[in-house]
């Protein structure tokens, strides 16, 4: 019974603990994504649903994906080694491994970046489907100006996750406000002249500024960004040993969005806009919630996974799923509701006319359906990549890419693009049927297995 009262408090404790860390970084988030808003309040107000953020949003397709792809999945596997190699090496084995990881990022993102503008005349028409030719011809432009920015930014992501591993969280979670707010700047004086131009070249100039005051952050923890190679050892192993799953998984579901606004493209003109509106508010919400319970729970589940309390990550998952539910149905609920309202405030100004209000709140109502699965699936993701099966998590990505483009297919016919937002609340909710079901079945197995496994003696 002693033992059991034990448990018990030790995985209430682990669960406040994960709380209150996803409430601290979740918090420093929120001032970001305001900012990144407003940035979008901004553009609607100047450029409303035009060609113009047809072309930007295409652009943007590709480098928003390698680096929410590329470079979280990286960071989803460097920060443990990072720290433990620092911990247990010491600082000048962890310089080795960030110059390493430094030289082969850099080496990797300026590679996909000349081979995406490069390669821009043969995929750009398919992400384009239905662009005119001066709409294409936009969109490379604009491409072209992002490039700079996908590799600073990428460089920032990975200096901010070195910091997160010290422990440091406050600056890497507030620098992210420079680009928004640059780039706000850029399109408040050079609109006019500029045109849509200004917020590529918002984004690029923000990009080095965050870049810049990252690298003197980490140089405050004594730690260079140099490029230098040096051999594969045992860290860079792991890490390269884990990155493959994680990142193959991340594509193919990362994927799902980019088929979303590529099929949103065979549409008439407007509905990429219009679907890249509507998930504004919902996205921007899920990604600080989730992006905060990830980072709070990863740690705790795998520390109860190492030691084989199987009690205690079942009783974990199952008080996040029931937070999960009290804190995100009402919330669902009221999005639903009061989403015309919503659209209105945010949005209806300028070029925003209230047909465009109309059309935009529907869409944004299929997107709200996905939230109470969306953060569900995070904790099961984290505790899947706690008991390392992330081939678990690549073979629910490739089903869920699957039924998204059979749903579009099937949707988009009847309903435009609300049949694609929609599509994507069910794909969500598949994943989540399918992510519960594994490890609730895995969690119910490994009890079994230790209940079954012989006890030691304990003498008299």
């Amino acid at each position: 019974m002693k033992l059991l009262l034990s448990r018990k408090a030790g995985s209430d404790t682990a669960n406040k603990k994960i709380f209150r860390a996803a409430l601290i970084v979740g918090a420093l988030s929120i001032a970001g994504k305001g900012a990144a808003t407003i940035k979008e309040l901004v553009i609607a107000r100047l450029f409303g649903r035009g060609d113009d953020v047809d072309a930007l949003l295409i652009a943007f397709l590709l480098p928003v994906f390698v680096l929410n792809i590329g470079m979280s999945a990286l960071a989803y596997v460097l920060v443990p080694v990072f720290a433990e190699t620092q911990q247990i090496e010491g600082k000048e084995s962890a310089q080795k491994l960030l110059s390493g990881i430094a030289l082969l990022s850099c080496a990797a993102l300026l590679a996909i970046a000349l081979s995406l503008a490069l390669l821009a005349p043969l995929y750009l028409p398919m992400l384009g489907r239905g662009f005119s030719p001066a709409k294409l011809a936009l969109t490379r432009k604009l491409l072209c100006l992002l490039l700079p920015w996908m590799v600073f930014s990428g460089i920032a992501n990975l200096s901010a996750s070195i910091l997160n591993a010290f422990e440091k969280f406050v600056f890497p979670a507030v620098i992210p406000l420079i680009t928004p707010l640059v780039t706000i700047g850029m399109m408040v004086l050079e609109a006019r002249r500029w045109g849509i131009f200004t917020v590529a070249l918002g984004l690029a100039g923000g990009g080095v500024i965050e870049w810049a005051l990252l690298l003197r952050l980490l140089k405050a923890q004594g730690l260079r960004f140099s490029l230098r190679w040096h051999g594969f050892d045992a860290p860079m192993r792991l890490i390269l040993s884990q990155y493959v799953p994680i990142l193959t998984g991340s594509i193919l579901m990362g994927s799902t969005a980019v088929v979303d606004q590529v099929m949103a493209a065979t549409l008439p003109s407007g509905n990429v806009a219009a679907l890249g509106y509507a998930n504004k508010i919902i996205l921007g919400g899920l990604s600080v919630t989730t992006m905060a319970l990830g980072t709070a729970s990863l740690p705790y589940l795998s520390r109860m996974v190492a030691a084989g309390d199987w009690a205690g990550c079942r009783h974990t998952l199952k008080h996040y799923f029931a937070l999960i539910v009290v804190a995100t149905v009402p919330l669902t609920l009221l999005v639903i509701s009061f989403s015309r309202p919503i659209i209105r405030l945010m949005f209806e100004r300028g070029a925003f006319t209230p047909v465009d209000t109309e059309l935009v709140s529907q869409v944004q109502i299929c997107y709200a359906i996905q939230i109470p699965f969306y953060v569900w699936n995070m904790i099961f993701v984290c505790f899947i990549s706690a008991v390392r099966r992330n081939d678990v998590l690549m073979c629910a990505s490739g089903i869920a890419l699957a039924l998204d483009v059979t749903l579009n297919l099937a949707l988009m016919r009847r309903w435009g693009v609300l049949g694609i937002a929609l599509s994507t609340s069910i794909v969500c909710l598949v994943s989540f049927l399918i992510l519960s079901l594994w490890c609730f079945r895995f969690l119910a197995q490994e009890t079994k297995s230790s209940l079954a496994a012989p006890q030691p003696e304990v003498s008299g």
